[in-house]
């Protein structure tokens, strides 16, 4: 097989596994849930007694009647499970790839803030990473840039 024969064998082995991908995850996600209508939690490591759903910190109150939280002792006994999600569910295409991509999906900013929350009740205070991570503008430095503003919006790459 030449050269030219490799490439396209190994392009489309690697197009069938994206596609195999699409499927497997769109199969995933059952038809009659709404991805606003999940749940997202963290896992705190504090006493459940300790986790009160009226008291939360400000990154969470700040969000009110607008949100639904579920506090419940952590399987394993490993502290407090604190669950959230909105009220009102916005139209699919805001929970759409192309929307988390652009950073209008309206779970970014909640994820952020039950990340912000958790940090408080556990260490009372959000680290941020030192900006600028570097003076050198290096293309391993944009690229870190480049993942460290994306994980921003949701605490995941």
């Amino acid at each position: 097989m030449s050269v030219a024969g490799k490439s396209l064998a190994a392009a489309a082995v690697g197009l069938a596994a994206g596609a195999f991908v699409v499927v497997r995850r769109a199969k995933a996600h059952p038809s009659g849930t709404a991805a606003g209508d999940r749940w997202l939690t963290v896992t705190i490591n504090r006493a459940p007694q300790d986790v009160q759903a009226d008291k939360l910190p400000a990154p969470l109150h700040e969000y009110g009647d607008r949100v639904e939280t579920r506090v419940r002792p952590a399987p394993g006994d490993r502290g407090t499970e604190l669950a959230v999600r909105l009220r009102q569910a916005a139209p699919d295409v805001a929970y759409s790839a192309p929307a988390r991509l652009a950073g209008v999906d309206p779970r970014q900013d909640l994820r952020r803030a039950l990340r912000d929350a958790k940090a408080l009740l556990e260490a009372g205070e959000v680290l941020q990473p030192d900006t600028p991570p570097t003076t050198h503008d290096t293309p391993g430095g944009k690229l870190v840039g480049l993942l460290s503003r994306r994980a921003d919006g949701e605490g995941v790459l």
